[in-house]
């Protein structure tokens, strides 16, 4: 027999096989929505071995596990790219190894999130200690934005240190850790100079991976025109974007947009949402969204401040922008698809065959619902997206209804 004839032959017996087997879980009859494939309908999911296997209109296949998800959108994990998970007991250490950074696991699995990027809680010098900490001991998929700070984003004078700010040992630590560090973070810092922002700037670009600004304050406010259209290069994030705090100047002024701000989003400046506990002010928001700038991704900056006030969570953030006119497919793109390119890890964020089978199982509830921004303005809305399901890997992390249980 020709050997290319048999290997072809063996191909298919060994598919035949694997097909043959039982999938693990078959979700049934969800709307999936799946904007890297381009998938909005019903559909059914299946799921082996952690992949997906399949996406099409009805898989028939036996399955160990079956889920109805009739009425239900499934979609990719969500991704949450500025959180704060270096959680630890060092006192007066801000966001990092300290009391007000969370642990992934507790905060993430009930809202749909399995990707979270912790934005600056460590710098070169204790990045391991996060690493040995945090990301080796979460279900969550764990990355990080490196703080263009060696000490970490520790809050205070440490911010505030320029002898700290090293861009190339900050580029090399994201080198030897790539498979884990995403990004570089500068924060919080409050003078009028440029040094920090070119520094982190300069790491990226050593490190070959974005950048993500939370724009200091300082009065007169430095440049956000200078900032997003000649300090960072396409691909690199303005987080906190609806954000409107003293000292920094914000995207929209007197009800509209500002110009820059459209010609940076244009020019492939990321606008983060990054809601935080005192970065989203509906007056930002709604202009800014009714005008045609929308954000490219949705964020939530988690710690324990914002959990606790008006974000809550991933999927109330999501809840606010879609009561005030943003699409729900809008909001999928935006904690999926968008935010997996943006850190560089196409590999999340879809439901393609051979994918991780990272899911969320989403519902929109109709109703009578308040949410609140970080002025403690209140605004009402219609809709609230619910989390019912989270599966990472292929496993089943979270179920708020029992679906994935047997009566």
């Amino acid at each position: 027999m020709n050997k290319s004839l048999l290997v072809l032959l063996t191909g298919l017996f060994l598919a035949a096989g694997l097909f043959a087997q039982p999938l693990d879980i078959l979700i049934k009859n969800g709307h999936v929505i799946d904007p890297k494939n381009n998938i909005n309908q019903i559909m059914d999911v299946g799921i082996k071995d952690g992949k997906i296997v399949e996406v099409s209109k009805s898989i028939t296949r036996e399955a160990k596990k079956t889920i109805n998800a009739t009425g239900l959108y499934v979609t990719p994990g969500l991704i949450d790219i500025h959180g704060h998970h270096f959680f630890g007991t060092l006192s007066n250490a801000y966001l990092s190894n300290s009391f007000t950074a969370l642990p992934p696991d507790g905060f993430t699995l009930r809202s749909g999130v399995t990707t979270v990027v912790d934005a600056g809680g460590s710098g070169w010098r204790n990045f391991q200690e996060f690493k040995d900490q945090t990301i080796d001991n979460s279900k969550t998929k764990v990355f990080a934005l490196l703080n263009i700070v060696g000490a970490g984003m520790r809050g205070g004078a440490y911010e505030q240190n320029l002898a700290d700010m090293d861009a190339k040992l900050t580029a090399m630590v994201a080198r030897q850790n790539k498979q884990y560090i995403v990004g570089i973070k500068l924060a919080h810092y409050g003078s009028r100079d440029w040094t920090p922002a070119k520094k982190a700037a300069e790491a990226g670009v050593l490190a070959n991976i974005p950048v993500m600004i939370d724009f200091g304050g300082c009065n007169p406010p430095l440049s956000m025109d200078t900032l997003l259209n000649h300090v960072l290069r396409p691909g690199d994030i303005l987080t906190h974007c609806f954000g409107h705090v003293n000292g920094r100047e914000p995207l929209v002024q007197d009800g509209k947009v500002q110009p820059f701000a459209f010609k940076a989003q244009q020019r492939g400046i990321i606008l983060d949402v990054g809601h935080g506990g005192g970065s989203f002010v509906y007056d930002q928001a709604i202009a800014a969204i009714q005008q045609g700038l929308k954000p490219n991704t949705i964020s939530t900056d988690l710690h324990t401040g914002s959990m606790n006030a008006g974000m809550k969570d991933m999927i109330t953030v999501m809840s606010k922008l879609l009561n005030i006119g943003m699409s729900f497919e809008e909001l999928i793109v935006a904690s999926t698809w968008k935010p997996a390119q943006v850190i560089q890890k196409t590999e999340l964020g879809h439901l393609s065959p051979g994918a991780p089978a990272d899911i969320a199982v989403l519902k929109i509830e109709k109703g009578n619902f308040g949410f609140y921004d970080v002025r403690q303005k209140r605004m009402t809305g219609d809709k609230r997206i619910v989390c019912e399901m989270t599966l990472i890997d292929g496993a089943v992390v979270y179920d708020l209804n029992a679906l994935s249980f047997v009566d």
